[in-house]
């Protein structure tokens, strides 16, 4: 199994959309700042971190690329630090790539998207870092709760 971190605003959606793929695996947390944070740290900006979903696929049934093409589907990459009513730098778009061709083929495709949109790409693209798992009642929420933010 490999693994992919993408920051596309509030967590609650990307679990729930990539959780629907074969061969995914998804927990909802934090990336990108120093240390461990609670959500309600987090949810300060003042942390560093996004909140992110990783994915632990098998590449055999679905590839980084399909990953990648459905992160730029999913979310509005032109926007700093906000999707939809979520605003602040924890919602900001972002992929954290765990090797070099992950980060290859994640700087390719932004390029792709950009040139497409004919508009400015604001998504990150930076080293994965050490993921802090978020409080298990974030995980899954919409399949628990059938709330989904933006």
């Amino acid at each position: 199994m490999k693994e992919a971190y993408f920051g596309m605003g509030c967590f609650w959606k990307p679990q729930y959309i990539f959780s629907q793929i074969e061969g995914v695996k998804t927990e909802a947390g934090y990336m990108g700042g120093l240390n461990s944070a609670t959500y309600e740290e987090v949810c300060t900006g003042k942390t560093g971190h996004a909140e992110v979903v990783r994915l632990s696929y098998d590449e055999k049934k679905v590839s980084y690329a399909d990953l990648l093409k459905i992160f730029w589907e999913k979310h509005n990459p032109t926007t700093k630090d906000r999707q939809g009513p979520d605003i602040g730098n924890q919602y900001r778009s972002v992929i954290f790539y765990t090797d070099d061709n992950q980060k290859k083929l994640a700087e390719a495709s932004k390029n792709g998207v950009e040139k497409n949109l004919r508009k400015k790409v604001v998504t990150e693209i930076r080293p994965a870092g050490v993921f802090y798992k978020a409080e298990d009642y974030h995980q899954n929420y919409f399949k628990k709760t059938g709330r989904m933010c933006s």
